[in-house]
């Protein structure tokens, strides 16, 4: 593993689940290192594979817990499903099931919804997720829609524990109608294009942070970028061996960065 010099980075794209919070108690280090960022003038985006919170939500949740962070830090997983979608078919039809963030993403980029005869089928979180929109889902892939995730996350970190995610509410979907869905979030480069553009960076003077190894350390190396995990969410020393790569940097959590950069 090489060093990061935190001090020369320009442009710092931080996952949010297990890095800054699990569900709704902030991480040690967490503030922190966002005062870090500030004082040093760097920029940064809050990227997240969770489809269901807008970026005002997002922005919220964070001033629940003592964070203030404006919206223009945020850029989610529904807003790059909502953008794929605008791109390849503008003013298509879709079925979706999942939350505000992605609903409201989807209705911007100018999407429509529609349980007869969509272009699309798409799936993100949410309590939505019922046996009833799962066959709804499955019968409309079956007549010809195209199958479209979220994000490929099989679970995420919560206060007790962790809570399927978009990959593994997606699967059954997949298997019962044999068809293999596209995931417009985290791994996909698309996404990190789009980060990095909002920072006004190239992938050399930036640095992915993420707690996955399958999402955001693949993603951050596959774009060029050095990447940092860090251990405060779902993954382990352990479970590095199990890949055949590694992060630039391993750390505890985000605070540690802090400490680095000194």
């Amino acid at each position: 593993m090489r060093k990061v010099d935190f001090n020369e980075i320009k442009g710092f794209i931080c996952d949010m689940d297990g890095v800054l919070y699990h569900g709704n108690r902030l991480l040690p280090g967490a503030a922190d290192f966002v005062n870090w960022l500030r004082q040093n003038k760097k920029e940064f985006l809050f990227l997240t594979n969770n489809s269901g919170y807008t970026k005002r939500e997002l922005q919220q949740k964070l001033a629940r817990m003592g964070m203030e962070v404006s919206e223009e830090h945020f850029y989610t997983s529904a807003l790059a499903t909502a953008a794929f979608l605008k791109e390849q078919s503008p003013g298509c039809s879709v079925y979706a099931i999942g939350e505000a963030g992605l609903l409201n993403a989807l209705y911007d980029a100018g999407i429509t919804m529609n349980d007869v005869n969509p272009d699309y089928v798409v799936i993100g979180e949410g309590k939505s997720y019922s046996i009833d929109t799962l066959t709804k889902a499955t019968n409309l892939v079956l007549k010809g829609a195209k199958l479209i995730g979220a994000n490929s996350d099989v679970s995420g970190p919560i206060e007790k524990g962790i809570m399927p995610a978009c990959g593994a509410l997606i699967a059954p979907i997949e298997i019962a109608t044999g068809t293999k869905a596209y995931f417009c979030g985290k791994p996909n480069p698309l996404m990190m294009r789009t980060g990095l553009k909002l920072l006004g960076c190239h992938s050399a003077e930036a640095v992915m942070i993420g707690d996955r190894m399958d999402t955001d350390i693949i993603s951050g190396m596959e774009a060029g970028m050095s990447t940092v995990l860090v251990l405060s969410g779902v993954t382990d020393m352990e479970d590095l061996k199990s890949y055949a790569y590694k992060p630039s940097l391993v750390l505890e959590g985000v605070g540690d960065i802090v400490k680095e950069s000194m």
